[in-house]
């Protein structure tokens, strides 16, 4: 059975299956959507990783202050590690970023992808 595509919108957080590169198996993540609506209805959504503070900082690292309206259950940092996924594969949608996450977010996607 096929499952059907999600369509969210630039700074949904949803969840996604996140494979593992040393073994076969896979695990599920948050990640921000980047890319707008109406790029997301051809099939694919551009998308950011999001992971714990805890982690080796990486260029463009930004820490969310508003993680429950997110839909985070702990504080957390959006990770400029982008890729591209189908739809269908997106697994539900957890929150939105905050108006001000947004807004400390938004110098870095410029500094660091132009």
């Amino acid at each position: 059975m096929t499952r059907p595509s999600v369509i969210c919108d630039r700074w949904d957080v949803v969840v996604v299956p996140f494979p593992f590169s040393e073994k076969a198996a896979e695990k599920r993540r948050p990640a921000l959507v980047l890319s707008n609506a109406a790029f997301n209805a051809a099939g694919h959504t551009v998308m950011a990783m999001i992971t714990t503070r805890g982690h080796k900082s990486w260029p463009g690292d930004c820490a969310l202050e508003d993680f429950g309206e997110a839909g985070l259950p702990m504080p957390c940092l959006v990770r400029l590690k982008i890729f591209t996924l189908d739809n269908r594969v997106i697994l539900r949608h957890l929150g939105c970023l905050s108006n001000p996450d947004r807004a400390r977010l938004e110098p870095n996607l410029s500094t660091h992808l132009g």
